[in-house]
């Protein structure tokens, strides 16, 4: 097996680790009431550590295909970085935003900031299955 193919499923394996642990760090922060800031902001931060490492994971992934020579794996990898890139900039000012709201408006902003938690994490489980299925049908 060449190195470059070697290196990208490296990276692979370093994508699902992230992508896994991550759901696996994320659900069980469910059980936090999300009724004070302190809860909020743990749990945004640990999607904002999150959404960094699978923009770091999801584009060396990318990179390492495309220099294998494998277009299609490196696309949906540089769509996983991509997808990465915008729940960053869509979640994490959405779950700032709720946060600093709890305290005043906790009857809007406790279900508002948990549906959020629950939608990130069900976009990663998806996003989970893909790489996976990727792998079985394309090596």
């Amino acid at each position: 097996m060449p190195g470059a193919m070697i290196a990208a499923l490296v990276f692979t394996v370093a994508l699902l680790v992230t992508t896994a642990y991550f759901i696996l760090g994320s659900i069980p922060l469910l059980v936090l009431k999300h009724d004070t800031p302190l809860d909020a902001r743990f749990v945004r931060g640990f999607f904002n550590v999150y959404y960094r490492a699978a923009v770091a994971t999801a584009g060396a992934t990318a990179v390492s295909y495309a220099i294998a020579q494998r277009p299609g794996l490196a696309t949906g990898a540089a769509l996983l970085a991509l997808l990465a890139i915008v729940l960053r900039s869509r979640i994490i000012p959405k779950m700032d935003a709720l946060g600093t709201e709890i305290q005043s408006n906790p009857m809007d902003a406790i279900p508002g900031f948990r549906r959020t938690h629950v939608t990130a994490i069900a976009i990663n489980v998806v996003q989970l299955a893909a790489i996976v299925w990727s792998l079985t049908v394309s090596l």
